[in-house]
């Protein structure tokens, strides 16, 4: 049975992401920058997401690409029916050039809405074309991602607005208080529940250094180390006034410098 003359059909989305307040940005922006669109679902899951999409069957799916569970990629990868998916993603440069040089949408995190809006150019001019086989080019990304992903990129920091992603790179220590760990960037400080060991195990140790049982470092900020008559080195920083102490148990970081 074919379609009444002058229906147009609805086009309808869902949103996966773990973060709430990502969801809800975008639930808010698209029904700005594109209020014919549905959306129909939300999931927090890659496996939540992959069953709603399955039971659905919508349009578009955003994904995020970091989800308990399912990666947004591997999401995509399971899904046989058709849709178009855009990928919502905090990795670095690299691996966005990935998802460009494979014509896959995707959204940087911090999402702004100058990126939204083209996206939504995009899917509606893809979604009256025929849509393409994604298995080789979602492979080509997911390899992409892995060579990026070894080491911890980004930092996630609640505010009172929401969730702040801060690039590793732009950190220049880490240290342990009561309850929770102290993000020092040149802004200032923020507070988030990952501890000490953590950080360690997952960020780069050819750049974070562990100079202390409740501290790290972001080597490339350092900007001198002193040593004192009593043995103790002390970490001064570039464009902060801040210091640190290297403790005894590391302070051969920093014999033969």
């Amino acid at each position: 049975m074919g379609e009444r003359p002058g229906f147009v059909k609805q086009i309808r989305a869902i949103i996966a992401d773990d973060e709430e307040t990502l969801r809800s940005y975008l639930r808010k922006k698209l029904s700005l920058f594109w209020p014919e669109l549905a959306i129909i679902n939300e999931a927090g899951d890659g496996e939540a997401a992959l069953q709603i999409i399955q039971e659905n069957r919508p349009d578009i799916a955003f994904l995020d690409i970091q989800m308990p569970g399912l990666s947004g990629i591997e999401v995509a990868r399971r899904y046989s029916g058709s849709c178009l998916f855009v990928f919502v993603t905090a990795y670095d440069k690299y691996a966005v050039e990935a998802f460009e040089q494979e014509a896959i949408d995707y959204l940087l995190k911090p999402v702004s809405d100058a990126r939204l809006q083209k996206t939504v150019t995009r899917l509606k001019e893809r979604l009256s074309s025929p849509q393409p086989d994604l298995s080789a080019a979602l492979e080509k990304v997911s390899r992409s991602i892995r060579k990026t992903s070894d080491h911890l990129q980004w930092i996630k920091a609640q505010q009172k607005d929401g969730i702040r992603l801060i690039p590793a790179a732009d950190i220049y220590y880490f240290k342990a208080t009561d309850k929770y760990t102290s993000v020092r960037t040149r802004d200032g400080e923020l507070l988030i529940r990952t501890t000490i060991k953590e950080l360690e195990e997952a960020l780069d140790p050819d750049q974070f250094w562990r100079v202390h049982r409740a501290a790290i470092v972001n080597a490339k900020t350092i900007h001198a180390v002193n040593r004192s008559l009593g043995g103790t080195y002390t970490i001064t920083f570039r464009d902060i006034k801040d210091h640190l102490v290297v403790s005894r148990a590391y302070s051969h970081l920093f014999k033969q410098m």
